[in-house]
């Protein structure tokens, strides 16, 4: 009996035992691990970087030449010199001239191209064309017109002035777009006392023309669709158009222009040391000299002569003469720097510009200053240093 009670009471603690060991095992928690953490990626070395500059555009230096001497100045469109913004944007004018023994010329040294033609009874006309003409208070003799020279001034889209002319003008004269200033129905003429004649006497002055351009209703400005650019090409006044480039280019020290101006003779001499022509006259019945502006005794003086050889034809028994003026194609000469070349010219309309192209077909480049154009019958002659020369398109 106590041996059966001694076997229940081992059964009964092992129970109790086991018991207790799972109850504990229950309630313990598993040891925590520790928590997982994304592991930090390894950032590069930083290191200096230099800043990326901007480009800039490249600078490119403006030639010396093309400085201007002061502020608002632009290139001249007629001579390529240095004037104001206001004169270079109006327009210029162009004044008929007589050029005879009685002619007493006053401001004519201050043109920036002169033309020089035969008219009746092989004396000359001049048309003297002004840039500025801003501050004359006596500008002539002015004298009548011929219709050729009105050709010649719509190139330059000028206010032609004139006193007068025979009936061939009408046509021309009388046309919407050319705006001229008659001396014989304005106001603003004067004919002066001290020239000596009834004739060579007229005159005008810039406030004059400014009354008659408001009276008649011109534009100061020049006309729409005519050229902003320069007229004439030219060479840079660093690199000048020496002729040297041309091997068949000719000495010109002096250029005669008598046997195609029998009563007016004129002439020019090269200036080495000015580098340019000066204009002589030895006119029937005066003096051989210069050919001076009585408003400052300055001789007139060129950079640049050209010689046009044009077609003409006589109309009438009393010589009144006609030149074609475009809607060619002739030749001449060019002359500057003491040389000469052979050229063609060119106009294809009436306000487009006369064309000068050298033997290869290249536009010339003129060199920077004043231009006088001498206007020439085809088949008369000329002489440079006693050679004679005459047109080749005969």
């Amino acid at each position: 009996m106590k041996k059966m009670q001694v076997i229940l009471l081992v059964a009964l603690s092992s129970a109790l035992l086991l018991f207790g060991c799972g109850k504990e095992q229950k309630e313990q928690k598993p040891e925590a691990e520790p928590p997982v953490t994304e592991q930090a990626k390894e950032e590069p070395e930083v290191t200096d970087i230099p800043e990326e500059k901007e480009e800039q555009p490249e600078e490119v230096e403006t030639p010396e030449e093309e400085v201007p001497p002061e502020e608002g100045m632009v290139r001249s469109r007629i001579t390529n010199e240095w004037v104001t913004e206001e004169v270079d944007n109006t327009r210029p004018i162009a004044v008929m001239m007589p050029n005879t023994r009685t002619a007493a010329h006053y401001g004519i040294s201050q043109a920036d191209v002169l033309y020089e033609c035969n008219v009746e009874g092989s004396i000359t006309r001049l048309m003297a064309v002004f840039q500025d003409w801003s501050d004359f208070d006596r500008l002539g003799n002015v004298r009548s017109s011929r219709d050729y020279y009105i050709y010649w001034s719509f190139e330059w889209d000028a206010l032609y002035i004139h006193f007068g002319g025979p009936f061939y003008i009408n046509d021309v004269i009388n046309r919407p777009d050319t705006d001229n200033i008659d001396g014989i129905s304005s106001s603003n003429f004067w004919r002066a006392k001290d020239t000596g004649n009834s004739t060579d006497n007229a005159y005008v002055t810039t406030e004059g023309i400014l009354e008659d351009v408001r009276k008649l209703g011109y534009s100061l400005e020049y006309r729409d669709g005519y050229s902003d650019g320069q007229h004439f090409q030219f060479a840079p006044d660093s690199e000048p158009n020496t002729l040297e480039q041309y091997s068949d280019a000719i000495t010109a020290e002096k250029i005669d222009m008598s046997p195609t101006y029998p009563v007016t003779n004129s002439y020019f001499v090269y200036n080495p040391d000015t580098g340019l022509y000066d204009r002589f006259q030895h006119l029937s019945g005066a003096a051989d000299g210069p050919h001076v502006d009585m408003a400052n005794d300055e001789q007139l003086s060129f950079k640049n002569v050209l010689v046009q050889n044009t077609y003409f034809e006589v109309r009438d028994q009393k010589g009144y003469l006609a030149f074609q003026c475009h809607d060619t194609t002739r030749d001449g000469w060019y002359f500057t720097n003491g040389k000469g070349i052979h050229v063609t010219w060119k106009k294809t309309a009436d306000y487009s510009p006369t064309r000068y192209y050298d033997d290869n077909g290249n536009e010339i480049q003129l060199n920077t200053g004043k231009t006088m154009i001498c206007i020439v019958e085809d088949g008369d002659s000329f002489l440079v240093d006693d050679v004679k020369y005459s047109s080749k398109s005969e």
